[in-house]
């Protein structure tokens, strides 16, 4: 894939992607430090023909992106950890009614206000779980400011594919970063859309959630004479709710194995210096570029150190980090939070003695921080 190397931040680098993916409709609600998502889409979405709307608050924001994502645009929103907590009931009700769209999650400080203008990663599990019920988030987190971009890119096609919300966890740090990155051509970028499914055949044979037992839903957009029923309700092949035991089962098994038995096709990750590691440092995010720093200080010394970082979140990279762990005895997780993504590594390694270092004071955590922990294993 051809590249252009550009100078932008990570926030604004996201908008570009939306773009370039094919986004017609941004509405979301000013929120520090995701606000520049929305003034760069407020400026590029009306250029090509867009709509980009400041809604009333955050519920509004989802609300509207589902509607638009119902009549078969691409379609985003973008918060921080507020927001979210705001928006959590309406992405519940785009996992039950399979609706595909982006929310960029741009994390600071909490919980409530915490610390609207510094760095955490304080909103991993939530968007684990965002919303009540059963069924399997997707969410995505750049690891650097190409990554701003090209994670977003995978969003959009992976909202079409699964048909259901994908988060793109950004922090504070990678947000604000100002610097140089190579990014796809938007040529290339827009070659790269995966459209949604859709049913071209008689609307009389038109069952948009009569599908296979590991499949999406196929929603037609709205208006283009097919009819179905919309709800948030446990519901039919039809739409139409049901409290059908055997309808209601197989529904919500549905929403989880078309996730869960296609993992193959969300499964993402970069291994740094892993080939000899004798010490495995897990990081994401900003921190993994503090984790690669300290490796190369590490290695200077002649300790072995080696960087796992996942950039598919949700699901995790379960099965490769029992691989690593089964061989590597020293296992270290470096996130900005009290130990989100600590505690599923550890259930993935099926080990409880992988270490920590956590920072929550709303400062990122640097390279020497690293080293040392790595030297008290």
């Amino acid at each position: 894939m051809a590249t252009r190397e550009v100078i932008s931040n990570g926030n604004e680098l996201a908008a570009k992607a939306a773009i370039d993916a094919g986004c017609k409709f941004f509405a979301g609600y000013p929120l520090t430090p995701s606000s520049e998502v929305m003034h760069e889409l407020s400026d590029l979405l009306p250029k090509i023909g867009g709509v980009a709307i400041q809604m009333e608050d955050e519920i509004g924001g989802i609300c509207a992106v589902i509607g638009a994502a119902m009549t078969g645009q691409r379609a985003l929103t973008a918060t921080s950890g507020p927001g979210m907590s705001l928006k959590a009931e309406n992405l519940g009700l785009a996992q039950m009614a399979e609706v595909p769209l982006v929310c960029i999650n741009v994390m600071r400080g909490g919980p409530s206000t915490g610390l609207p203008t510094r760095v955490s990663q304080g909103d991993v599990l939530q968007a684990k779980n965002p919303s009540h019920g059963d069924y399997k988030s997707i969410t995505l987190c750049a690891g650097s400011l190409a990554e701003c971009y090209t994670e977003t890119l995978r969003a959009f096609n992976l909202a079409d594919r699964f048909m259901q919300p994908v988060i793109v966890l950004l922090d504070e740090t990678i947000g604000h970063m100002h610097g140089k990155a190579d990014i796809p051509t938007a040529e290339d970028a827009k070659a790269a859309i995966v459209p949604r499914k859709r049913f071209d055949g008689d609307p009389k044979d038109y069952f948009p959630y009569g599908v296979e037992h590991d499949e999406p839903a196929v929603l037609n957009p709205m208006f283009e004479g097919y009819r179905y029923h919309f709800t948030g309700l446990h519901h039919d092949k039809n739409g139409y709710p049901t409290e059908e035991i055997e309808t209601c089962r197989k529904l919500i098994q549905r929403l989880e194995d078309k996730v869960e038995l296609h993992k193959d096709e969300l499964e993402s990750y970069e291994e740094f210096m892993m080939d000899d590691a004798e010490v495995m440092i897990i990081a994401y995010g900003s921190v993994s570029l503090a984790a690669k720093e300290s490796i190369r200080h590490l290695r200077k010394e002649g300790i072995k150190a080696g960087l796992f970082r996942p950039i598919t979140i949700w699901p995790s990279p379960a099965e490769k980090v029992k691989e690593y762990t089964d061989k590597i005895k020293k296992v270290l997780v470096v996130e900005l939070n009290i130990g989100q993504y600590h505690g599923e590594m550890q259930r993935a390694a099926a080990r409880l003695d992988i270490a920590g270092l956590f920072k929550v004071n709303g400062r990122p955590i640097s390279p020497y921080e690293i080293v040392n922990k790595v030297k008290e294993l």
